[in-house]
């Protein structure tokens, strides 16, 4: 079962309080820290994400299995490990991407 997480929210500035990640190379913000769950990414040129995460906004979900949740899915990115405690993926539905996140 799905959970809302997060909404991601693409700009072409990068938001005060943002961070780098280098890895991706996109300037994030932490949806934690907003009242409305709202991570705002800004992407550098050069980027690994799609274009369809990198141009439009994303709908993030928590799942209790990443393994079963991709199943027959139209996987655009992922999975990726990001630390002990978080993997993820972005999937295309209904047009626009969502992004699953396990985290354990």
């Amino acid at each position: 079962m799905r959970t809302f997480n997060h909404f991601g929210v693409v700009t072409d500035e990068k938001k005060e309080g943002a961070f780098f990640n280098e890895g991706l190379k996109v300037w994030l913000t932490d949806f934690n820290s907003s009242p409305n769950k709202i991570e705002f990414l800004k992407f550098e040129e050069g980027s690994c994400m799609p274009e369809l995460v990198q141009k439009q906004g994303h709908i993030a979900y928590t799942v209790p299995s990443l393994e079963e949740e991709l199943v027959g899915k139209k996987v655009i990115f992922g999975p990726a490990v990001c630390d002990e405690h978080l993997t993820i993926a972005f999937i295309e539905e209904e047009g626009i991407s969502i992004e699953l996140m396990e985290i354990k």
